[in-house]
Order: structure tokens, then C-alpha cells, then sequence
């Protein structure tokens, strides 16, 4: 028997009346955390959710995703998380292929109507049978109406549970990525994968349940899931909730709570370091923050050694996937750090660099990353083809191009994927271009990632118009965005006669690319 959910009553056990989570002027002990979990659980047994069955949930940042993720790993079923910041149609999406049977969605604000988005979305997901809004106490009136609510659900609702039964490679986790069809797959991720990936984290990091690790990464990401979430409830340390990143804030609660821990993604870093309130508060921050990870995109080395300068902690820098639970590969304290290195594999993990043929390059040459180890998922949700693909010859493909040193530190040197990564989120441009050219104006689209000092990669799309069609660029920038999540679209339009493209019609992106840098 393995369930994830146990790092949650083990550190109950053993530290009940420490603080879980910390968000503002609350905080949630262990033990209040498991009696939640254990009422989440009871009620969705009581309505029918059991081993096997998928549950759906989107959360920001906000004590409620911990209540509702242990609860729902408690019941044996698997956790499908979702991105905040999806529009109606992509939820409906991730319900309909993930065949999730509930679906919790947080309230949000008017600011951000989550569940709104939510209701429309689960309104169009004919197979999932209910939909929870989980209440926002900051909220005067409901927002949503005519759904069951999340109080409801827990109400009367013992504070005890037996957690389910599972096996180690049962599904936990069902984490969404995307490939070359542009179409969202999750990835499945076993009580094994993420329980190993959880426990790689304070030994890689040194870290003790004395530790305040601020959590500005969303939880419903890998990289915030498992290096900050999970690790810290195992570890029994306490995670300072931070819902919406924002650089002065966050130096506000780097003080405020003496943050010895912080994990970010590489504009994060660039933030802070130009945050407007950086001299009132870098000392303070100094004399308790001890280390700093990043993942989720290069870091550009002028940040890292900054970052060291300023606040006398190091930035380690790593890599991982949604695919690999995330963690594969870090620069670790018991070896010297490389800059521009993402370390080397992290134990049980196995990296090497393949040709075409899925033949290993010398070292110092480049090829595509794979991957083998504990941290593996078992497959793409019910897509058994793009399975077999990604995981032949037992090894992961992870898509990415790299290259490994004589002393075995790897290197990111290109995406082999088209991916865009924009503040540590992935943006895949086959799903802006199939949501662009659905446009009465656009004849043609491509979408590609330029280099942007704040964000790391600028969406832009390059368009073609339908002849005598006229669009201006904020039209098509207001249209993308009734349509996808704001992280998606593009804030950079060109429109242009032609694009270029091979024998076959396909288009040369990197072409496109070095027409454009050209150009500037």
C-alpha cells in the first residue's frame, strides 16, 4: 500500500501543532489540515467518489488546494489539477479527456471569476456529474450560482478518515502538458512518482522542518506541487502562501515571516531584483534566506550572480517536467554549481543525450535529453500511441535539446518542441495558432517565442490575412484573449505578406525567426 496522501497524516502524527500553511495573518496547523482533508474525503465517498475515479480541481494558492488535494488522494481517486487562469471551453477540455467525475473549483473574485469560468466549462462536460464552487470568504455575495457548495460538502462531515488503499504505481496525479498537436495531454503520475520526487527535496535542498518555504509558485503547477507543497508537508515544515506573485509583496514576506527558502522561476529572480522597495528590505531578507532554486526556464546568468551579490544566498538552478514528476536533473550543494548548468541527475535518475537513432553522443555533443528513473510517469492519459512514442526504448523523451560535460553536468541548449515558456508557464503555439486562425480575417498564423528581458520569452504571432481582410493588431489581441487563458496570448502582433515555408507547406519557424531578429 502507497498513497500520497500519508506524507499529510504522518506529519500530523509527528508535528500536529505546527504550522502547515501560513497565508497572511492565518495559519493552519497539521493537525487542522488533516481533519480538513479527512472531512473533504468523507464527503466525496458520500457522493459517490472512490478508487480509480478522476476529481478535478482548480485552486489558487490559498489554504483550501491542501484541504481538497490530500482529501481527495484520501478517497484513492486520482487528482487532475487545473491552470486558474483557463477560459470555459479549455476546462471543458480537461473534463471531457480526463473523464473527471467531480469537479471542485475555488470561487475567485471579481477579478478573477474562476468559478464563473468553471460552471461554463463544466456545463460543457456532460459526464461530470457534479460541480463544488469552494467558497471565498473575501467575497460579500456568492458569485456563482445554482452549484453545491464546498461548506455543504464538509458540513457534519466526520474529522476522521481511513485512507484508501492504493498501490504504488496506482494514478495520483493526472498533471496536463502539451506536444506537437498542440492538444493538452496528461501526464500520469504514479503515488510512487511523486511520493520519491517529494522525498528527493530535503536532501537535495538541506532542508528541516524548521524551514519557512515561501510557496509563490502555484500549486497546481509540478514545479510548485511536488518541490514546495509535497516537500513540505513531508518534511513537516511550513509553506508561507503566496497567491499571485508580485515583486514588492513578496520581499514584504520574505521579511515578514523570515523566509529561509524560496523556489522561482527565472522572472521571479528578475523581479525581485528590480523591485522598488529592494534597498528597504534586502538586508532583512540577508540575514534569514538561505537558498534559492530555479527551474522552468534558463536562468540568464547576470540574474544569478545578482541575485547572490544582493541577498547572499545561492540560486540553484535545475530541470524538470510536468512528464517527470518534475525533478530530473539540479545542481546540488554536495557538488561545485556550474552556471548555465542544470546540474546533474538527481539520485535514481538516469540522463543521457541521443542521437536520431536513440544512439548516446559523445559528450560535449548535442542531441535530445532523455530520461529514466523513479520520477518517469507511466503514460499519457488514454493516449497509448503518444505513450510509446515519448517512452520508447524505456527511455523518456523529453524533446529538449542538450548536451553533458566530461564531469557529467548537463546543458539546455534548444527546445526541439516549439514550446514557449513565458514566466515559468508553458505555452504551446499550436494551440494559439488553431485559436487564431479561427478568425474570419487570418489566412495564415504562426506563433513563436522572442527573448523579453521581464518574462523570459514574448508570445508573438506572426498573420497572414485573407485579401481586402483588415484587423488591427489589438482587435486580434482583445479576440485571443475572450478565448484563452491571458497567459497564452500574444502580446506582440506582426502581420506580413507571407511566411516561409519548405517544399511541403510547412513553415520555418526558426527562418521566421532569424527574419525577425534581423529585422531589429
Amino acid at each position: 500500500m502507497l498513497n500520497l496522501s500519508i506524507i499529510l497524516s504522518e506529519s500530523a502524527k509527528r508535528r500536529p501543532n505546527h504550522p502547515a500553511f501560513v497565508l497572511g495573518d492565518s495559519a493552519m496547523t497539521f493537525a487542522q489540515l488533516d481533519a480538513l482533508a479527512n472531512k473533504v474525503a468523507n464527503g466525496l465517498v458520500a457522493k459517490g467518489v472512490g478508487k480509480g475515479d478522476r476529481v478535478a480541481f482548480s485552486c489558487p494558492n490559498v489554504p483550501f488546494f491542501p484541504v481538497v488535494y490530500y482529501g481527495i488522494l484520501k478517497t484513492g481517486a486520482t487528482v487532475v489539477t487545473l491552470n486558474v487562469l483557463l477560459k470555459a471551453e479549455e476546462i471543458a477540455y480537461h473534463l471531457n479527456d480526463s473523464g473527471a467525475k467531480v469537479y471542485c473549483c475555488f470561487e475567485g473574485s471579481k477579478e478573477l471569476p474562476i468559478a464563473q469560468f468553471g460552471k461554463a466549462g463544466f456545463e460543457q462536460a456532460p459526464n461530470c456529474e457534479e460541480f463544488i464552487v469552494i467558497e471565498n470568504p473575501a467575497n460579500a455575495t456568492p458569485l456563482v450560482d445554482e452549484a453545491s457548495s464546498f461548506n455543504e460538502l464538509i458540513l457534519e462531515q466526520p474529522d476522521t478518515f481511513e485512507t484508501v488503499c492504493t498501490e504504488p504505481n496506482d494514478t495520483a496525479i493526472i498533471l496536463y502538458t502539451s506536444g506537437t498537436t498542440g492538444k493538452p495531454k496528461g501526464a500520469e503520475l504514479s503515488h510512487s512518482n511523486m511520493m520519491q520526487n517529494a522525498q528527493l527535496v530535503p536532501n537535495l535542498f538541506r532542508l528541516t522542518p524548521e524551514d519557512k518555504c515561501l510557496i509563490a509558485l502555484p500549486m497546481f503547477h509540478s514545479f510548485g506541487q511536488t518541490v514546495l507543497m509535497n516537500a513540505s508537508v513531508l518534511n513537516g515544515s511550513t509553506g508561507i502562501l503566496f497567491p499571485r506573485f508580485d515583486p514588492r509583496a513578496c520581499l514584504e514576506i520574505l521579511v515578514k515571516e523570515k523566509v529561509t527558502f524560496f523556489a522561482g522561476v527565472p522572472t521571479m529572480y528578475w523581479a525581485l531584483l528590480n523591485a522598488p522597495n529592494l534597498e528597504e528590505h534586502r538586508d532583512t531578507v540577508k540575514k534569514h534566506l538561505r537558498l534559492a532554486v530555479s527551474g522552468g526556464g534558463a536562468l540568464p546568468l547576470q540574474v544569478l550572480e545578482d541575485f547572490d551579490a544582493t541577498f547572499k544566498a545561492p540560486i540553484l538552478e535545475g530541470y524538470g517536467l510536468s512528464e517527470t514528476s518534475p525533478i530530473a536533473c539540479f545542481n546540488q550543494l554536495e557538488f561545485p554549481s556550474k552556471a548555465g548548468s542544470i546540474g546533474k541527475p538527481v539520485w535514481g535518475v538516469d540522463m543521457k543525450i541521443f542521437d536520431e537513432n536513440d544512439h548516446e553522443v559523445p559528450v560535449g555533443e548535442e542531441g535530445e535529453v532523455v530520461i529514466r528513473g523513479h520520477n518517469v510517469m507511466k503514460s499519457y492519459w488514454q493516449r497509448p500511441e503518444e505513450s510509446a512514442e515519448a517512452l520508447k526504448n524505456d527511455w523518456f523523451h523529453t524533446g529538449d535539446m542538450g548536451k553533458v560535460d566530461e564531469e557529467g553536468y548537463f546543458y539546455i541548449v534548444d527546445r526541439k518542441k516549439d514550446m514557449i515558456i513565458r514566466d515559468g508557464l508553458n505555452v504551446y503555439p499550436r494551440e494559439v495558432e488553431e485559436c487564431i486562425i479561427k478568425h474570419e480575417a487570418v489566412s495564415l498564423v504562426a506563433v513563436i517565442g522572442i527573448p523579453d528581458a521581464k518574462h523570459g520569452e514574448e508570445i508573438k504571432a506572426v498573420v497572414v490575412l485573407k485579401e481586402e481582410a483588415e484587423l488591427k493588431e489589438r482587435e486580434l489581441m482583445r479576440w485571443t484573449q475572450q478565448r484563452l487563458a491571458n497567459y497564452k496570448c500574444p502580446r506582440k502582433v506582426e502581420f506580413v505578406d507571407s511566411l516561409p515555408m519548405n517544399a511541403t507547406g510547412k513553415i520555418l519557424k526558426r527562418e521566421l525567426r532569424e527574419q525577425l531578429a534581423e529585422q531589429l
